[in-house]
């Protein structure tokens, strides 16, 4: 190999990298505060004394993932699926994620229970729940996934055929079941009066595992998909309309970083990529 074609690879490669879809690339922000208003006519959802989550990444450590006020009074967005305007009232104290920046359009809402920070969870549940960070009550847990119908694909997103729901009870998987649009999976096996149920409505899909798609190197728009989620917390856990402290589980090393609801990652990161090739490219000039 010469070294004007070893620079002709070089440069083909890096514009391969650029041709190559970044994934996720409209911003998510999530935030908590209290449901000012609902317009079902409008069809949109206003959220009050907002605060946003983040999380720093110390040197060592696990990440810190916290909610810091915003400069900001109120935030209004659309609702992510009609059920919000029976399932939440003025006053309800709600984690919210919405698309493209902070409101304008909610892609989940989530109602909160408990009486203070550190002893939150969510009862129910709105749209995409694997956007929701804040834990749900009972220590359930979901993992959510959706598979494309490959005939009706657009550019990298697909409608989903249908959902793969996991309903995990203290990290355990007690029930799961895939759901075409419209199914419902529910759990009640547990002797504490507690019981969760989650219909898949609708949703979309990386073509990843669509045969006229390569695999690895799907991304772009991140997909959006819209659940009902509702939970009956365990009896005991509602005393004088505050939360009793439930034991205290232990958690992987991500969940700081992973909402409790997750999807599962389905293309390798082009910077993985990319730093994959020019390390081979490099290996091969030192044998010229």
């Amino acid at each position: 190999m010469n070294r004007y074609l070893f620079c002709t690879l070089i440069l083909v490669f890096l514009a391969c990298c650029i041709a190559l879809p970044a994934s996720a690339v409209i911003q998510e922000v999530t935030l908590k505060g209290s449901v000012a208003s609902l317009s079902a006519s409008a069809n949109t959802v206003a959220i009050e004394n907002p605060l946003r989550y983040g999380c720093s990444y110390p040197a060592s450590g696990s990440p810190v993932c916290t909610f810091t006020p915003m400069n900001t009074s109120a935030l209004t967005g659309t609702a992510p699926d009609p059920a919000a305007f029976t399932m939440f009232k003025t006053g309800d104290p709600v984690v919210a994620t919405s698309l493209g920046g902070a409101g304008e359009t909610w892609i989940a809402l989530a109602k909160l229970f408990g009486s203070r920070p550190d002893q939150e969870h969510v009862t129910d549940i709105a749209g995409d729940a694997t956007t929701i960070p804040t834990p749900l009550a009972g220590n359930y847990s979901l993992v959510l996934d959706t598979n494309p119908d490959c005939t009706t694909c657009a550019g990298t997103i697909c409608t989903a055929g249908s959902a793969s729901v996991v309903i995990q009870s203290d990290g355990r998987v007690v029930a799961n079941r895939t759901l075409l649009p419209g199914g419902v999976l529910t759990f009640n096996g547990r002797n504490d009066g507690s019981s969760v149920s989650v219909t898949f409505v609708k949703g979309q899909a990386l073509p990843n595992t669509c045969p006229q798609h390569r695999a690895g190197i799907v991304g772009g728009v991140q997909p959006v998909s819209d659940y009902i989620v509702r939970v009956v917390p365990p009896i005991g856990m509602i005393a004088s309309g505050a939360e009793i402290p439930l034991p205290v589980a232990s958690a992987p090393p991500a969940a700081a970083t992973t909402p409790a609801q997750t999807r599962k990652s389905t293309s390798l990161p082009v910077v993985v990529i990319g730093a994959l090739g020019v390390a081979a490219l490099v290996l091969a000039a030192r044998r010229l």
